[in-house]
């Protein structure tokens, strides 16, 4: 087949995504995040019910939440009263699951300067997630609690397209479901309704490349390895 310009877009789209840890402040036109997010509308979800709904937070909202939820976060006896709505991992690891989990890990801890002894150190590397990596836009999804598993399924295309379009227009993002611990500093801060549950965050801006931890390139199964052809 031979490769045409449209598809050679959306490819390089595609691939060149990846969840970026350190965002310069360089601002994001608001018109450019509306078109994002008006083109990941178009994700496709049953019976066209769009079950998500989206917080785009910036300046001093965003801070906001970000230092609430960090005052949490550092205070090892106030962090133990929060926890998850919905259990985003397994509760029992298996392998090939685990490998792949402790070796992203641990990749990013190595370049970081991390070691396994350093506990404050990975802390606090975690606790920049409720800053958004530095990025000037951060977003909350939620989505409606009477929602069934297939709209969180749903959910996932919207997310992506979200990535994929923001990769169009030279930004990159990092979805985040260290939020989700968080999530009523999150519903009292952004006053979120008593039917909405927090699905997860999402960091969006322009990559600081300089930064070690962006140089992390995450590896992909072979096609081999999770398709198999029935003729």
């Amino acid at each position: 087949m031979i490769s045409t310009p449209g598809q050679q877009a959306v490819d390089a789209a595609i691939t060149s995504r990846r969840s970026l840890r350190a965002f310069l402040p360089t601002p994001v036109a608001r018109e450019d995040i509306e078109q994002i997010l008006q083109v990941a509308g178009r994700a496709p979800s049953g019976t066209n019910t769009q079950p998500w709904k989206v917080y785009v937070l910036q300046g001093e909202p965003k801070q906001r939440l970000s230092s609430a939820i960090l005052a949490a976060h550092n205070d090892p006896e106030q962090a133990k009263l929060h926890k998850e709505e919905y259990a985003y991992y397994p509760r029992e690891w298996v392998s090939p699951y685990i490998d792949r989990r402790r070796k992203v890990g641990w990749d990013l801890y190595a370049l970081l300067g991390l070691t396994r002894d350093d506990k404050a150190g990975m802390a606090a590397q975690h606790g920049r997630n409720y800053a958004f990596f530095g990025a000037p836009v951060g977003l909350i999804f939620t989505i409606d609690r009477v929602m069934e598993q297939g709209s969180w399924l749903d959910y996932g295309m919207f997310l992506q397209n979200i990535m994929i379009a923001a990769r169009a227009r030279g930004l990159d993002t990092c979805p985040q479901a260290a939020f989700t611990q968080y999530h009523r500093i999150i519903a009292e801060q952004l006053a979120l309704p008593d039917n909405e549950t927090v699905v997860c965050g999402m960091a969006l801006g322009v990559a600081d490349l300089s930064k070690i931890e962006n140089s992390l390139v995450t590896e992909r199964m072979a096609l081999a390895e999770f398709v198999k052809f029935i003729e």
